[in-house]
């Protein structure tokens, strides 16, 4: 026991899952998993409903038993751990605050409980943190559920949790509410420091707060990294559709020079550096995303720069939507194109019907291995 002393006292908060994973009966809802949640960051699981994220937070939290693996916090062994005995603290979508007691007495509750007699300091300046000071003498139902969200929260840390779980807590509130409150929880984490661990199945509230994303299908996870870095390269066509939208582009590779792959697709050479192609299958997805993309009308293409990938087509829908334009374009190949362009010098020519060029950089690129379903990620999939 005391040789693992010095390790907790340097691992703090990180959790470490070890071959975790969890059936019922003949289901799996988690397959055997490595994750390491490093102390102090903000950590997101991220997928769509049934993945897995949720009951791998809740074998975290000891609300879920594991069939197999262990669970270390701070280099504690917490497996066998009831809930109560872990040094975390979980914050849920229903905000479980009791309706008779004032804000103060919610957040203060914790501390009661374990005998604590002084707590006037310490919920004021949890009341601080939230920025709830003047709140503090009203009952719940007069706050808004933003207000109602961030009492959670403060209850939660002022036990001094080595970890906050938050399993999907912004789910109940509106869009504009829900934005708000990411960057506030963003904003409260590196302001306290410990780790967080963030279930979510939407894809912005995981890429505004979080410093790594975990993606998760079907019990396993399917990536992990930094936001941009899944965004930028994602490596399977799960990862590229679910996280954003992609355009998926099947294309044959036929050669390489200067550090990019040279594709085929329908007949139309194209071109994407080597370094960002998931797999050394000949048979591939070239993926752009909508906003890198640039359309032309096909009467105007004498100032497309030269080495760009180009593509010809047709387009079939547009829709204003303020800051930007969304295409959907048919290629020459049969392929529905989107294209996000902002609206700064928009070519009033370029209206569903007319033909265009659609052309973009090749290093703004990446490759996937076409044995993979074109659609995974998709609500088209999940449907």
């Amino acid at each position: 026991m005391t040789e693992q002393q010095p390790e907790a006292a340097t691992a703090g908060g990180d959790v470490r899952l070890t071959g975790i994973g969890k059936t019922y009966g003949d289901f799996t809802a988690v397959q055997p998993l490595d994750l390491t949640v490093p102390q102090g960051s903000f950590f997101a699981l991220l997928g769509a409903s049934g993945c897995g994220k949720t009951t791998t937070l809740r074998m975290i939290a000891g609300l879920e038993e594991p069939t197999s693996g262990t669970v270390l916090i701070g280099g504690q062994d917490v497996t066998d751990l009831p809930p109560y005995k872990r040094p975390v603290n979980t914050v849920f979508q229903s905000y479980a605050l009791f309706p008779h007691l004032d804000i103060f007495e919610n957040v203060a509750f914790g501390l009661r409980r374990r005998g604590k007699k002084d707590v006037k300091k310490q919920v004021e300046s949890m009341l601080e943190l939230v920025e709830l000071g003047q709140y503090a003498r009203r009952k719940p139902h007069q706050l808004s559920g933003g207000q109602q969200q961030r009492v959670a929260v403060a209850r939660a840390l002022i036990n001094h949790p080595q970890v906050l779980l938050l399993d999907e807590p912004l789910g109940a509130l509106d869009l504009k509410l829900r934005r708000q409150m990411q960057l506030e929880l963003k904003r409260i984490q590196t302001e306290v420091g410990i780790t967080f661990v963030h279930v979510t199945h939407d894809q912005e509230e995981a890429m505004t707060m979080a410093d790594t994303i975990a993606v998760m299908n079907a019990g396993r996870v399917e990536q992990l990294g930094a936001p941009a870095d899944l965004y930028e390269n994602p490596g399977s066509t799960f990862v590229a559709n679910f996280l954003g939208q992609s355009n998926l582009i099947a294309a044959e590779v036929t050669g390489s020079a200067d550090g990019d792959l040279l594709l085929s697709a329908s007949g139309v050479r194209l071109a994407m550096p080597k370094a960002r192609c998931a797999t050394d299958a000949t048979k591939v997805y070239l993926g752009v995303r909508p906003e890198k993309i640039t359309l032309a009308h096909a009467s105007a293409t004498g100032d497309i720069a030269e080495g760009r990938n180009r593509l010809q087509g047709t387009v079939v829908d547009s829709s204003f939507i303020g800051v930007s334009t969304q295409y959907v374009v048919r290629s020459e190949g049969g392929q529905e194109i989107a294209v996000f362009e902002q609206n700064m010098d928009r070519d009033i020519r370029i209206a569903p019907g007319a033909p265009v060029v659609l052309h973009w950089n090749p290093a703004h690129s990446f490759g996937l291995d076409a044995a993979q379903a074109i659609d995974a990620g998709t609500g088209e999939a999940a449907a």
